[in-house]
């Protein structure tokens, strides 16, 4: 199964948990998924209208060109990351093993169910304007800093740049969903994301 097969699927999946989506959210979705199988300029606006069985005059209507797709598609992703990061360590004062397994619950279900907006966040968020970049390189950092704060609590002593490394990894780890192949299913696989996430995380982190 491709990165755009995988993303339409649990896009799908998800969305239609939630409500009916729009037409405007079919489109992005669309686009999303071609983005991520041949790369931001491999793909044209004509590409994406045709795909989504639209004409022109009509994907324009939603979108003002490629530039606003890609940003509808990650500034909410990030948003939505930061936010959910944020909760999930407040429900667990005190408790930074809880919080650390919440927090990576939350981030395997995240990659599990968008591989396709992984891939994008890993190879064509560079191609964005500068503002819109900033914007989200920003929210990324807090991000990870919801994960430092954590893991310096659960590992007294940890400096907070160590931390920052230790959860870069775990996000590689994590994020690794768009190379998966189909061969494991969905909760075999979120299992083993999340052992081994949480093992990583756990081991010991003092100097050999």
């Amino acid at each position: 199964m491709t990165v755009e097969q995988q993303a339409r699927d649990a896009t799908g999946r998800a969305t239609g948990a939630r409500r009916r989506r729009s037409r405007k959210d079919e489109i992005l979705e669309i686009a999303v998924g071609l983005f991520a199988a041949r790369g931001y300029h491999g793909v044209s606006m004509d590409d994406i209208g045709a795909a989504a069985g639209v004409t022109g005059p009509a994907l324009y209507h939603h979108f003002a060109g490629k530039e606003a797709m890609l940003v509808a598609a990650l500034t909410p992703v990030s948003e939505g990351l930061l936010d959910g990061g944020r909760q999930r360590r407040a429900a667990h004062p005190g408790d930074p093993r809880a919080a650390l397994e919440s927090l990576i619950d939350f981030h395997v279900d995240f990659a599990l169910a968008n591989p396709a907006v992984i891939a994008l966040h890993l190879h064509e968020l560079d191609r964005l304007p500068e503002e819109p970049r900033r914007h989200i390189r920003r929210l990324q950092r807090l991000y990870v800093e919801e994960w430092v704060t954590v893991l310096t609590a659960l590992h007294p002593g940890l400096p907070d740049g160590e931390a920052r490394v230790l959860a870069h990894a775990a996000f590689g780890l994590m994020n690794s969903t768009p190379f998966l192949g189909g061969e494991v299913d969905h909760r075999r696989r979120a299992e083993l994301l999340r052992a081994a996430t949480l093992a990583a995380l756990l081991a010991p982190t003092q100097p050999a």
